[in-house]
């Protein structure tokens, strides 16, 4: 998902190794030349980070931008056999915050095959809520980018302990605020064969965390 960034499109994508991440380097610089526009392009392994600005523009976002992040997306559609198959279960770590509880809140999500290697991850900038609708948030996003790629069954990671134990039932749902975002997580979850949840110490789910507050530091700083 592209980000409005410091004047700039922004958005990191995350592969399986190094030649993955090389390979679609090369691909989005063959898209750049044919579009004779050519973005800021960061590497760290598996991680590539792309900032979209025009020049002539002053640095700000225009058209150009838009239709080059587009031409961006399109690589990632198409088949490319050479990519790990998604596998039928996943694990899913989600987490929200919120910068004063009602405040500035996100969402963020990572999706992960058994061996911990990151399958997608992704942060949303909410506005004003409320902490515990952030987290119910990441939760649905995570499901709904799992139902997206043909995940069957979801191994859920929160440190959120009221979300954890009001989805498993423990916890009743004494807040009515919360109960249409319950129930569409509970329709959501139908369309997977299997989808547990488990507790973990907010240490566990830094990978979640962080994408909540690299959103909330891009919105602050904007």
């Amino acid at each position: 998902m592209w980000k409005e960034k410091n004047n700039q499109l922004y958005q990191k994508f995350v592969f399986k190794d190094f030649t993955e991440a090389l390979s679609f380097i090369n691909k989005v610089g063959v898209v750049a030349e044919e579009q004779g526009h050519h973005p800021e392009i960061r590497n760290t392994w598996n991680t590539v980070e792309l900032y979209l600005s025009t020049h002539e523009a002053e640095g700000k976002i225009t058209d150009k931008d838009r239709t080059l992040a587009d031409a961006v997306d399109k690589l990632l559609k198409v088949p490319d056999e050479s990519k790990t198959q998604i596998p039928k279960a996943i694990k899913l770590y989600c987490d929200g915050g919120s910068r004063g509880n009602p405040g500035p809140s996100a969402s963020g999500y990572v999706l992960m095959n058994k061996d911990d290697s990151v399958i997608s991850k992704s942060g949303v900038y909410l506005g004003l809520t409320t902490n515990n609708q952030a987290e119910y948030q990441s939760l649905k996003f995570g499901l709904e980018e799992a139902k997206k790629l043909g995940v069957q069954e979801v191994a859920v990671y929160m440190d959120s302990m009221l979300v954890v134990n009001q989805m498993k039932g423990i916890f009743k749902i004494k807040n009515r605020d919360l109960w249409p975002i319950h129930q569409s997580i509970k329709e959501l979850s139908q369309h997977f064969k299997k989808v547990t949840y488990q507790h973990v110490p907010r240490e566990l789910n830094k990978l979640a965390d962080a994408e909540v507050n690299e959103v909330l530091d891009a919105e602050r700083n904007n």
